[in-house]
């Protein structure tokens, strides 16, 4: 099975499209091709919206099996067709671009340093998860230094033991650094992930292939 692919010759799929368990969030402009190899590598019902009229779906939604957290900017004819899928949480602080400051699964939540905690909190009880603020190897945009499937979590390459470690603390699966297109450590940007299988960006060397699948538990 082909497992990269690219968004109109863009490999930063994560930046396009958004998984949430077994569903994917992706825009309409979509090619036959992503969405084909979106569904052959994640078994996923394709959900087609702009979110605030934008195709950056990855920068803008974030979530999990229970529910999706949105940026306050989306319009209601998004939102209505989030809804269909998921309950839809709107992040109205002014870090709204909820795909860039939280990377979640189903048992934890990471969220940039500096969201008000008030605004964690109720992101964890929404998802119904543990949230934890952190930064990964010096990147804020948590969401997009790494990414999370319940099987487990691969993170920026110059995230700290500390930092690997408080993660594993909450996630209770396995957690790994690497990267991807090419050496880029913001993980998020080039790969999609849930529990059944992983899409990377077309530029991912089959060394980093090797070390998602290894962290993610793929290798046959």
């Amino acid at each position: 099975m082909e497992r990269t692919t690219s968004f109109a010759g863009d490999p930063n799929v994560g930046v396009f499209a958004r998984v949430a368990g077994d569903i994917a969030v992706i825009p309409p402009e979509a090619t036959p091709e992503f969405k084909d190899a979106l569904k052959a590598a994640l078994s996923v019902e394709l959900v087609e919206t702009t979110i605030q009229g934008s195709s950056i779906i990855g920068s803008l939604v974030a979530g999990n099996s229970r529910g999706l957290v949105v940026s306050c900017l989306a319009t209601d004819e998004e939102l209505a067709v989030l809804k269909k899928h998921r309950k839809v949480m709107l992040l109205s602080d002014t870090m709204n671009a909820a795909g860039n400051v939280i990377m979640a699964n189903d048992t934890f939540a990471v969220v940039h340093p500096d969201l008000p905690a008030d605004v964690a909190a109720a992101i964890g009880e929404f998802l119904g998860v543990a949230v934890i603020h952190l930064t990964l190897g010096g990147v804020r945009t948590v969401g997009m230094a790494g990414a999370a499937s319940n099987k487990g979590v691969i993170v920026h390459p110059n995230a700290t033991a500390q930092q690997i470690a408080q993660i594993e603390a909450v996630a209770k699966v396995p957690v790994g650094t690497g990267t991807i297109n090419m050496g880029s450590g913001l993980i998020g940007t080039g790969l999609l992930v849930n529990d059944t299988g992983y899409i990377a960006g077309n530029a991912t060397s089959g060394f980093e292939l090797g070390r998602v699948e290894d962290v993610f538990g793929f290798l046959e």
